[in-house]
């Protein structure tokens, strides 16, 4: 994967870390700033400050920038000494020295604390700086006109400032996750094909081990006792036939795993009946197993012990063995020791010569695949133990701040707004300034808030959120008006079209981010962003309006000599144009984000179809061997057994036995070059499931025991298709796909998939149904409904080499699947 590929999976604006040299040079680019507007303008007009003022304000503004330098490691402090700084050189300085500073400065702090830490600490700070601020100075000056709009300003800028920085965090945290699970689904792609050859290397040596074995060692065992007690016969070949069987259903079962393990019983309660066999093989178990943790830990744990158990079996049989499996915080131990085999009865084992000098290997290979350690070797008595340490739960850190932290945050944020109120706590002035009326500030506040309340409802409710905003900006005239406002006459106006461009600008980005589009194709192409349209601008017209009509109420009031016309045109040009310009731009950046997601989708998409079809590709070599070898022997094994013959069951086992073997030489020897690659069915669905819940996100497919055991081909590759497409369609939310079948069709829901539900993929889903007849229903956002015919199944033969259907259980043959062509 290219730099540049990779550089556009999210939009380059502001969700990718500024560049370092940028970053360091802030700093200077404010002290250049600050010396621009002072002394620079003051040396213009010839007022040059004095010597002490000059050494003031460079010591003031020289720990300003030293401070800001440091920002990254230590944000809180540091935006409390930058606040502090430019609060106390404000005093003795001339108007202007720390403006820059104080303004620019300070906001650069906050939004360090907005990207660096969490979201409450960032609330924290931005509020209790503007409560800090707006005491301090009601407590000098009062709240005038012009002292309400400065904290209306301040504020606005704090608001701006936070909010920028928690999207930057967010949007980091986003495209941190995204390449994570690129990465992972990039790893997987070049793994999952191995680790389907090693899981049916593992799956085919445990039948061959454990069945197998289990049939040769009674039967053999049978045969040397057949003369002193003659009823063991019928019990071998009873034993025989059955295991047989049931080696037949294991092997089906590793060529089709069940997609989700949630049927299964829990691992303790397999691992008894485990050692439950063994001892209805004559073998002296005591047993010693807790609870069992699930998923790879529990299965390992299995694992482990079936392999011992038989090795015990082949090389001590008749010898007492410990089964003892604990399980606690510090991880799970498994033990499996058995006592010295019995030397009394001379010979060789019943089981020598069976094995095929792997198990330790397999062994090993279990315990690490669960992140273990496994240990064998002899005991002081003479006998043989095998011990496992696999790791226990790791507890996730907890992201949240400690709540001791937390208190001492709020208290220090309430000692510092109470601070500027401590002289009138000591000295209490008794006189009261005259003055009559609520302050323009006051009412400039209150209007500010409102419309940043109103904000803050955007995502949950984008139109009544943006009218409300539109709303209160017709307000702003009548306020300017009642309390008597006479400053700038277009700011106030403008700070409230400011707010509205904002809302328009937010809802256009969501909306454009969340229409349906095209998928972009893998890899990206030119025209990606060109095919992705704009949404509508329904809210520009109605904004527009409304902001030129309060400029020109607000004008007007005020009084001019240009024509009420041309005032009413000029207004309503520039309110369109700003209106339409935030529209614009929001549209675009959304557009953007839409088609990085789309990019980053397709990859994980295409990984995943990849890494699918190579492992399916694996298991089909594999199980066509198997099919055509050890299904046979078994067979034979079978057959023989019912027939009442042990001598022949015996060779027939071992026949077995040497074609797993066998085969397992081939699984090792990898795919050959050249060879086909048949597509997908939905035998697949566990490789497709465990691909998608590598990069993340949770998926559970199920088939029902209502699904038939053959389903026509071209069924099965539809199905299929449409859970793969599904899937594709990309999300974060946990995804479930039960498949369910009745005598007429094959029915797929699917849930917790709300991109799947949009326009474009609707589309793909519906063609592919309508090729078969079939349909697909939308109930409800996130929730699909296909449904495919069944045609008839002609009877067949159930060997995989002749069936011309496909399986859709896992303990049915599999058919061979239509070949996709050479790699």
């Amino acid at each position: 994967m290219t730099e540049r590929t990779h550089g556009r999976l999210l939009p380059v604006l502001l969700d990718r870390p500024f560049p370092v040299l940028l970053d360091r040079l802030l700093p200077v680019l404010l002290l250049g700033a600050q010396a621009a507007v002072w002394p620079g303008a003051a040396l213009l007009r010839g007022a040059g400050p004095t010597a002490a003022e000059l050494l003031a304000a460079a010591l003031a503004c020289g720990l300003v920038a030293a401070a800001l330098a440091a920002r990254r490691t230590r944000p809180v402090p540091v935006l409390v000494l930058v606040a502090a700084v430019c609060a106390v050189g404000a005093g003795p300085l001339p108007a202007g020295a720390v403006a820059v500073l104080g303004t620019a400065g300070v906001a650069l702090a906050l939004c360090t604390v907005a990207v660096e830490r969490d979201t409450g600490t960032a609330l924290l700070c931005v509020a209790t700086l503007a409560a800090w601020q707006l005491v301090h100075g009601i407590s000098l000056h009062g709240l005038g006109g012009s002292q309400g709009l400065d904290l209306v300003l301040t504020a606005l800028l704090y608001a701006a400032t936070t909010g920028t920085g928690l999207h930057v965090r967010r949007l980091r945290t986003a495209r941190r996750n995204a390449e994570r699970r690129l990465r992972r689904a990039e790893a997987e792609r070049h793994r999952l094909p191995a680790a389907e050859r090693a899981r049916m290397e593992r799956e085919l040596h445990d039948v061959s081990a454990h069945h197998l074995t289990a049939i040769v060692v009674t039967v053999e065992a049978a045969l040397g006792l057949r003369e002193r007690r003659p009823e063991l016969a019928g019990e071998a070949v009873r034993f025989a036939a059955g295991t047989g069987r049931e080696v037949t259903r294991a092997l089906s079962a590793v060529r089709a795993p069940a997609p989700s393990a949630e049927d299964l019983p829990l691992p303790e309660e397999r691992l008894r009946e485990l050692v439950a066999g063994f001892r209805a093989l004559g073998q002296p178990v005591t047993c010693d197993i807790e609870s069992l943790p699930e998923g790879t830990a529990g299965d390992a744990a299995y694992g482990i012990v079936r392999e011992a158990m038989t090795n015990v079996v082949r090389h001590a049989s008749g010898a007492a063995t410990t089964v003892r499996c604990t399980y606690g915080d510090g991880g799970t131990e498994v033990v499996v020791r058995n006592a010295p085999p019995d030397a009394s009865g001379g010979g060789t084992p019943r089981g020598a010569g069976l094995g095929g000098g792997r198990g330790q290997n397999l062994l090993r290979g279990r315990a690490r695949e669960a992140g273990g350690t496994l240990t064998t070797g002899p005991t002081p008595d003479g006998g043989w133990e095998v011990r496992a340490v696999l790791p226990g739960p790791t507890a996730s850190a907890s992201p949240s701040v400690p709540r001791a932290y937390r208190v001492a945050q709020c208290v220090a944020a309430a000692g510092l707004c109470l601070q500027p109120l401590l002289p009138f706590l000591v000295i209490r002035d008794d006189t009261q300034a005259a003055g009559s009326g609520v302050s323009a500030g006051a009412l400039f506040a209150l209007l500010a808030t409102a419309q940043a309340l109103a904000l803050l409802w955007l995502r949950r409710a984008p139109r009544t959120a943006l009218g409300t905003v539109v709303a209160l900006a017709g307000l702003w005239p009548v306020a300017m008006a009642v309390s008597a406002y006479a400053g700038p006459v277009l700011l106030p106006v403008g700070l409230s079209l400011l707010t509205g461009c904002a809302a328009l600008a937010m809802v256009a980005a969501r909306r454009a981010a969340e229409s349906d589009s095209v998928r972009c194709a893998f890899p990206p192409t030119e025209n990606d962003s060109v095919r992705c349209a704009f949404p509508t601008p329904y809210g520009v017209a109605p904004a527009a309006a409304v902001h030129a009509g309060a400029v020109t109420a607000a004008v007007l009031d005020r009084g001019t000599a240009a024509p009420v016309w041309l005032v009413a045109v000029a207004a309503t040009a520039a309110a369109a144009a700003a209106n339409g310009t935030a529209w614009y731009a929001g549209a675009r950046y959304g557009s953007r984000r839409r088609t990085a997601r789309d990019t980053h989708e397709g990859r994980l998409a295409a990984w995943t179809e990849e890494a699918v079809r190579d492992a399916w590709a694996e298991r089909r070599r594999i199980t066509t061997g198997l099919e055509t070898t050890v299904l046979a022997r078994t067979a034979e094994v079978v057959e023989e057994a019912e027939a009442g013959r042990l001598a022949e069951t015996a060779e027939r086992a071992r026949a077995a036995l040497a074609a797993m073997r066998a085969l397992l030489e081939t699984v090792r020897a990898g795919e050959q070059p050249g060879e086909l690659r048949p597509q997908p069915t939905l035998q697949a669905l566990d490789l497709l499931a465990h691909q998608w819940r590598a990069t993340g996100r949770r998926v559970e497919v199920r088939l029902t025991e209502r699904m038939p055991e053959r389903l026509p081909a071209e069924v099965d590759l539809a199905a299929y298709r449409a859970a793969e497409t599904v899937l594709e369609a990309g999300g974060d939310e946990p995804a479930s796909l039960v498949f369910d079948a009745t005598d007429r069709a094959l029915t797929l829901s699917a849930t917790g998939v709300p991109r799947a539900t949009r326009r474009t993929v609707r589309e793909r889903l519906e063609a592919r149904a309508a090729t078969l007849g079939g349909t697909l229903t939308s109930e409800q956002p996130g929730r699909l409904l296909l449904s495919l015919p069944l045609t008839t199944v002609p009877d067949v033969p159930t060997d995989a080499a002749t069936a011309t259907a496909a399986p859709a259980a896992p303990a049915a043959p599999a058919a061979p699947a239509p070949e996709e062509g050479t790699r």
